[in-house]
């Protein structure tokens, strides 16, 4: 049974267009209310989203998460107005008093839209062209869950089949992030998505002369797209009938992303702030409001005014969406009685539940044997990948050196690509060289459900990423990202692939929870642990970034505290311990070697190992302080990069071994022993640190 509309005609009413226009007049008001925001583009766009929101879409404003619901992504979310008011008008939880409150404190109507913050925000915008590849990513994931579900049904026949929307504007298609995502959904071959171009040729410095001459319908011509340009009406307003018939030509083309292009006019139809940069960012201002409201035949004294006959009109979408859902519905209590294992499965995931003893699939490795915790996290992944069907990534054209191909027999790409590992349903991602969309499309993998995303690339190069785990933590979202080569120990690369600030300023990012293994023992309970934390509750997931050694270190017998952050290695022998050592990742058998030498010196010193500040913050205070005890105030903390992170662990009498400048390009064994990352050089810090502490 197909669960998707048949219908090909567009019924619109006298309503529809009071409607449409009821959208225009309330984003006015509510920009003009507060004094701020951006009215033009929610003008000028309300015929697209009315449009998309009440004669296209297949979702059920009374359960905004219905899983089988198509996905709309607001790239373009200084335009927030456009999403709200059709969720206002839908019927999916906003009020009238909501757009009043549009922007101030406590609203439910922020100055961009957040996921978890609005009913039917699906992911949080602001940050242009994020949403193009947080749309891109949800595509990506709607056939890897139908892969998982549902791989043999005809093309439209699944419960698992739907579409994601994305309306996009001149500047999310400027930022050079949505060029990379574009040019992966093209390769992709994702017919599942739609992205609509608002394209107004204004942007905030005016006209898009300013910056932009290309020819954006061939680019993404170019990038492998089904393209269609949507002319305006005579009057310059956007034409419903155009762009629902360009939608249902774009719903035929299945083995193509489809993207349309919608020439319109900036704040359309206000009599002097139309095609004009002010009406980007700017109120209208109370006579230019009043103006417009006289234009579309509303009374210029009245403020949010909504026609009761028009809110009764718009709010039938939630009569539609309960009969869409009872056909869904239907399609998939068949889907489960024709399938009840992999029913069982869909059960399991969408709890948020992991398989029945997972964890006794997890390696546990030698001690003693120097391994790099890069190849620890590898053979990680594929053990888990044999037992969590839901677990899937790859990397950015590092995945050689990453370490994050989960199965080399099976690689995510569209039917017809030559390679002979092609799979539509593939369980390892190609995301190309293209580091930024591929954590945004992380994020809307995550952000779609039914699946556990990781993807991988050097520390170093999250600087281009930053953007999107930055959203990621945002928006709480539970994607794991692999960061190898993460210090000088990597060698004759040199400094520029040398990460030193990274992992402090990664830190920096409230929410992420960075995490650097000493070991290929502690990164098989860091993955667990990452599992463990992954949680099915809106907006209460965290993201992960592991930190990992390109470079050989040594292994240690396993300790299940280290899922705490931070936990004794090695204890003082005899007597207190009069000095403690605290490192991560590659610099513990450092700190372990230096340990060696001081107490053969008779001076008791513990060494802690922290493989992620984060977590060990978590704990308790009890628990903190029988790790890093009060009373012991000399203290060393040992971290091949910048020492920003340790100054409120090693106290005033403490001493940091860090990097605080670029590495060079030379042998890792080399670098380490000039840069002072040296047992030795540790040992002589605790030395100072003692003797500061005693006076």
């Amino acid at each position: 049974m197909s669960t998707k509309p048949t219908t090909t005609d567009l019924e619109w009413t006298e309503l529809d267009q009071r409607a449409v226009d009821t959208a225009r007049v309330l984003a006015a008001d509510a920009v003009q209310k507060v004094g701020n925001g951006h009215p033009g583009t929610a003008m000028s766009l309300a015929p697209a989203a009315y449009t998309l929101f009440q004669k296209v879409m297949r979702h059920d404003p009374a359960d905004a998460n219905w899983v089988g619901r198509d996905r709309f992504v607001l790239s373009a979310g200084h335009s927030s107005l456009t999403l709200y008011t059709q969720l206002y008008l839908a019927g999916f939880g906003l009020e009238l008093d909501d757009l009043k409150s549009f922007r101030t404190w406590g609203s439910k109507t922020p100055g961009h839209p957040e996921y978890g913050h609005t009913t039917g925000v699906e992911t949080t915008t602001g940050p242009l062209g994020q949403g193009v590849a947080n749309a891109v990513g949800m595509a990506m994931a709607a056939r890897y869950e139908r892969g998982l579900f549902d791989p043999e049904a005809a093309e439209g026949a699944s419960p698992f089949d739907h579409y994601i929307y994305c309306i996009a504007g001149d500047g999310c298609l400027q930022e050079g992030i949505s060029a990379e995502a574009s040019s992966l959904a093209g390769h992709q071959k994702l017919g599942n998505l739609i992205l609509l171009w608002d394209d107004n040729h204004i942007s905030i410095e005016g006209d898009t002369e300013t910056a932009v001459s290309e020819d954006t319908v061939k680019r993404y011509e170019a990038y492998g797209w089904h393209v269609q340009r949507v002319e305006p009406k005579a009057d310059g307003d956007l034409d419903p009938q155009a762009i629902f018939d360009a939608i249902e030509e774009a719903k035929k083309v299945t083995d193509r992303p489809s993207f349309i292009a919608m020439r319109s006019i900036i704040a359309w139809p206000a009599p002097n702030a139309q095609n004009t940069e002010a009406a980007h960012g700017s109120a209208l201002g109370d006579d230019e409001v009043a103006a417009t409201k006289r234009v579309l035949g509303f009374d210029p004294e009245q403020s949010f005014e909504v026609a009761d006959e028009v809110i009764e009109h718009t709010r039938k979408a939630l009569e539609r969406g309960e009969a869409a859902r009872a056909v869904w519905e239907k399609s998939f209590q068949q889907w489960r009685d024709n399938n009840p294992e992999r029913a069982a499965e869909y059960d399991r995931i969408a709890k948020g539940e992991l398989p029945t003893g997972w964890e006794e699939k997890i390696p546990v490795f030698e001690a003693g044997k120097g391994v790099a915790t890069r190849a620890a996290s590898g053979k990680v992944l594929q053990a888990l990948g044999a037992v969590i069907p839901e677990l899937w990534g790859g990397s950015a054209d590092l995945a050689g050196s990453n370490n994050t191909t989960i199965d080399k027999t099976s690689s995510f790409l569209p039917a017809g690509n030559p390679l002979p590992e092609a799979d539509p349903y593939g369980r390892t991602v190609h995301f190309g060289i293209r580091e930024h969309a591929m954590a945004a499309e992380m994020n809307g993998i995550a952000l779609h459900g039914n699946t556990r995303i990781y993807g991988g690339t050097f520390l170093v190069f999250s600087d281009y990423m930053r953007n999107a785990v930055r959203l990621s933590a945002l928006m709480h979202l539970p994607v794991t990202y692999v960061w190898t080569h993460d210090s000088i120990g990597l060698g004759e690369d040199g400094p520029t692939h040398q990460p030193v600030e990274h992992l402090a300023s990664l830190r920096a990012i409230p929410g992420l929870n960075i995490v650097r293994p000493a070991d290929a023992n502690e990164t098989a309970i860091a993955w667990r642990e990452i599992l463990k934390r992954w949680t099915k509750e809106f907006g209460k997931g965290q993201p992960h970034g592991l930190a990992l050694t390109r470079q050989g270190v040594p292994t240690y017998e396993p300790n299940e505290d280290a899922a705490k952050g931070g936990y004794v290695l090695f204890e003082a022998e005899g007597g207190e311990a009069q000095v403690v050592l605290i490192a991560t990742g590659s610099e513990v058998h450092v700190a372990v070697e230096a340990r060696e030498r001081l107490q053969a010196e008779g001076v008791p010193t513990r060494v802690v190992s922290m493989p992620s500040v984060e977590w060990f913050e978590q704990q308790d205070q009890g628990y903190r302080d029988s790790v890093l005890p009060p009373a012991v105030k000399a203290r060393v903390a040992v971290e091949a990069g910048i020492g920003l992170t340790w100054h409120k662990y090693v106290g005033d009498a403490g001493r940091i071994v860090s990097l605080e400048h670029f590495g060079a390009s030379a042998d890792g064994k080399l670098l380490f022993q000039e840069f002072g990352f040296t047992a030795e050089n540790v040992a002589a810090a605790a030395r100072e640190s003692i003797a500061a502490a005693q006076r």
